[in-house]
Parts: C-alpha cells; structure tokens; sequence
C-alpha cells in the first residue's frame, strides 16, 4: 500500500524522464488526473490518456523531449507539502518558482489550479508541487 499518492506519482515521472522512456502509466486519482491536465496546458507533457477499464483507472503520459538535444520539458518535479506537513499558503504568500518560469501546482477550494491562476483568482491552497 502505498501512503503518498502524489509523491508516487511524481517519482514515477521523474523516473521515466530521467530513463528517456517515452510513456509512463500511473493508478489514476481525481487529484491526479488534474494535475495531468495542468501539465499538459503548461506544455511539460506530450499527451496523455485516461483509461477507465479497471477498477481504479490508468493514466497514461507521453513525455515531451526537445527533438534535437533530447532534453526533458521537465527538469524538476518537488513535492512540498506531503501527508505528514501539509504547507497552506493564502493568496498574497503564493509561491513563484524559478521567478515565473516555472509553475506551482496548488489545490485550491476552486479546484486544482497553478500559482498563477490562483493569484488571479485570490485565492490561496495547499502547495502541492513545484514544476519546471
């Protein structure tokens, strides 16, 4: 059983990117699924696709690579706040990773949604990732 679903998730993908594999499969959560979407919107991800066919789904993610360097879209995925210390922000402390190049995924009582976003919005969450 594993007991941090998100940590999961981003270990897998930063695992497969750091192996050059062009798909990764994850168990699907709702949380999950949302914050496949950011990254797909943000451009950190090729593709992906949901697939409901057992039980607790799949998501499959094609990974984005520059096509002559070979480099990742996805240079650093953190996790910061975790099951045992979770880190709530309001709107004004919103964090900016890499001064606005990156982006903070935050899941928010509006949904789950980037730093931005958010700052637009006025409102703040708990401080699920940092992606860039």
């Amino acid at each position: 059983m594993n007991t941090d679903p998100i940590s999961d998730y981003l270990t897998r993908i930063r695992n497969a990117v750091m192996a050059n594999h062009r798909m990764v499969e994850i168990p699907a959560s709702n949380l999950k699924k949302s914050m496949t979407k950011i990254l797909f919107e943000k451009g950190y991800i090729l593709n992906y696709k949901f697939e409901e066919e057992s039980k607790p789904g799949t998501i499959k993610i094609a990974l984005k690579y520059h096509p002559t360097s070979k480099a990742s879209a996805i240079s650093t995925l953190k996790r910061i706040s975790s099951p045992g210390l979770r880190q709530y922000v309001n709107a004004e402390k919103l964090p900016r990773v890499l001064n606005g190049l990156g982006i903070a995924i935050v899941s928010t009582s509006k949904g789950v949604m980037t730093d931005k976003e958010a700052r637009n919005l006025k409102v703040g969450g708990e401080v699920i990732c940092y992606v860039s």
